[in-house]
């Protein structure tokens, strides 16, 4: 009985399945393909063109033994921290000001949001201008009065990956708003009325009841969060360009800069092969919990 279903159920769909082949072959090809490539590679000495002259860790220890790699794990780990937790709260707070059915909630929504529509290079671009200490903020300031006036973040080697923080949140906070707002717009309103009726304030409302049903939205903002600040390097090229010194480098420039700036594959694959372990040290446990979640639901 089950063996005469079988068929049917390989041919249920079959024009989607189809249509999906070249998406499944172009991700098994491309980035799975290519992924396994960077990391035999890195186990390589390659130069400016990749060789099978294989040197086991060596490109490894090289690598965990550079200060300018330490510095640029620290910097994404400062960035990554103050990124998460301030666009979150930053994020949650828009959004809830926003479900309260303000006036003009949709211009803005799209005076927030506004800032994700730009690259990553003309949010740098801005903000080099603006935190420059001969122009800008600091300019204008100085020209109101206060002639002592100074904004020295860029310039100065303890504080300029703040400077980057800065115009990342400025950036992305609209994107977490957009999605916390989504959340928000799906819980029941029967909640909000019982919280009303039994007299609790809103704001345990919203960190006891509102907060824990969101979770998977939390959850995938995390995801989306976390991708984006290992993978940083736009915002830094355009506002420090890992200046000071080596005081605002990130592990993107680090490897974009040993493949193509120094003719140095196998050190630059090396450090991509972190990257990639970083990010699937993030997405691995995430997927565990949407499959197990999905699995709990249906049983």
């Amino acid at each position: 009985m089950n063996t005469s279903k079988r068929p049917n159920l390989w041919l249920r769909n079959m024009s989607a399945k189809v249509a999906a082949v070249p998406m499944i072959a172009t991700a098994l090809i491309v980035f799975v393909g290519c992924s396994v490539w960077s990391v035999v590679y890195s186990f390589t000495s390659s130069r400016s063109l990749p060789k099978e002259n294989f040197v086991g860790l060596k490109q490894y220890e090289r690598l965990f033994s550079s200060n300018r790699w330490v510095e640029s794990v620290e910097n994404v780990f400062i960035f990554g921290i103050c990124t998460l937790v301030f666009s979150l709260i930053v994020g949650f707070s828009l959004a809830v000001l926003l479900d309260q059915k303000i006036r003009f909630e949709n211009t803005f929504r799209t005076i927030f949001l506004y800032p994700f529509a730009l690259s990553f290079m003309v949010t740098g671009l801005v903000w080099q201008w603006m935190l420059n200490p001969q122009l800008g903020v600091a300019s204008v300031v100085r020209n109101l009065g206060f002639e002592n006036f100074e904004i020295l973040l860029l310039s100065s080697r303890e504080y300029s990956i703040y400077a980057i923080v800065i115009a990342g949140l400025w950036q992305g906070t609209g994107l977490v708003m957009v999605l916390m707002l989504a959340g928000l717009r799906g819980i029941d309103q029967d909640i909000w009325k019982a919280s009303r009726v039994d007299g609790i304030p809103a704001w345990k409302t919203y960190l006891f009841i509102v907060v824990p049903m969101m979770r998977p939205v939390f959850v995938t903002t995390l995801v989306i969060i976390a991708s984006g600040i290992v993978k940083v390097y736009d915002l830094v090229l355009a506002m420090t360009q890992g200046g000071p010194g080596i005081s605002s480098e990130v592990p993107a420039k680090y490897v974009y800069d040993y493949m193509f700036g120094r003719a140095n594959l196998g050190q630059g694959l090396a450090a991509s092969t972190v990257m990639l372990s970083t990010v699937l040290i993030v997405l691995i446990p995430w997927s565990y919990m949407e499959f197990r979640d999905k699995q709990e639901k249906s049983v």
